[in-house]
């Protein structure tokens, strides 16, 4: 895993997704190491973001390494017209490994074919969060106690949920069952129902779920997302399609946990937060450990 690049979720042998649990598992314990000191990590977003950055950022500087970078693009110089292969190359020449968020998908991997350091994909248009995807995963074994044969529900922007995209790829190596729930125009795409068919993976698809709700293990929420729209009409007719609301939950599982990759619109009724099968913001914690764990071992770095 030393000096490899993660661009997709499908980079990584379950092997090292198991390793890479394993680690953060012990970044939980004591989050609070010294083994970045030496090392200089940079963060590019070129489009905004606040769990992913500030969840990086405390996880670097809870490893006592340090950071360079920009949060957007207008204080770089791609606002001077720089292409991304002249960033990424000047960039890899101060740093040790990059993070980068971009609005296009497949600039991850150019990114990783030109430099000279390690990549991190913290995000590529409605592509893939592979970073997102592990601290899902971490959170789902931490709360279920297993990752294999889960019903899973899918639930909202299911056609540019970079999220849903990469966690149903990554769960395909444990037998899950997935439960898609979308307004017909957010469907998942064919590409990943295909995926699906191809792994033995069994799917149903929805227009509710109220009905079905009773046989969820985990709810993954995702919100409509405005900044995937051209057509904002189109956006206001589907934005509140789908929220969860606390009675909804009464005959539900047990273990049930409802995650969200955050940031919640209203897709999710704030009478939800105080039941406990509400997970995100857990879920969001995870993030710093799941992330110290990625960085750590890509630098071929071990914790205490």
């Amino acid at each position: 895993m030393k000096n490899k690049s993660l661009v997709s979720i499908n980079d990584y042998s379950t092997e090292e997704i198991e390793e890479i649990l394993r680690v953060a598992e012990i970044f939980e314990k004591n989050p609070n190491q010294r083994i970045l000191e030496n090392k200089v990590i940079a963060s590019l977003f070129f489009e905004p973001s606040t769990r992913t950055r500030l969840s990086f950022e405390s996880a670097i500087n809870r490893l006592s390494g340090r950071i360079v970078g920009f949060s957007e693009v207008g204080s770089s110089s791609v606002s001077k017209g720089e292409t991304l292969k002249d960033t990424i190359k000047t960039v890899a020449n101060y740093s040790d490994l990059i993070i980068m968020r971009h609005p296009l998908e497949g600039s991850a991997k150019y990114a990783s074919e030109v430099s000279d350091v390690p990549i991190i994909n913290a995000g590529d248009g409605a592509n893939q969060h592979p970073t997102q995807t592990l601290l899902d995963l971490y959170s789902i074994k931490k709360t279920q106690g297993t990752l294999e044969n889960l019903n899973i529900f899918l639930v909202g922007d299911l056609k540019y949920g970079r999220t849903v995209h990469s966690l149903l790829m990554a769960l395909a190596h444990y037998n899950p069952t997935f439960n898609f729930i979308s307004h017909p125009k957010l469907r998942i795409p064919e590409e990943y129902k295909l995926f699906l068919d191809s792994n033995g993976i069994k799917y149903f698809e929805h227009e509710t779920f109220t009905d079905i709700i009773s046989q969820a293990d985990i709810i993954y929420m995702t919100r409509v997302q405005k900044e995937r729209f051209t057509d904002l009409m189109e956006y206001e007719k589907t934005k509140n399609t789908y929220v969860l609301k606390n009675k909804m939950l009464k005959n539900t599982k047990d273990n049930l946990k409802i995650l969200h990759p955050l940031p919640r619109v209203n897709e999710i009724d704030t009478d939800v937060d105080s039941n406990e099968k509400a997970y995100y913001f857990e879920q969001a914690k995870n993030g710093v450990y799941t992330r110290q764990a990625i960085m750590a071992l890509m630098l071929g770095l071990i914790p205490n």
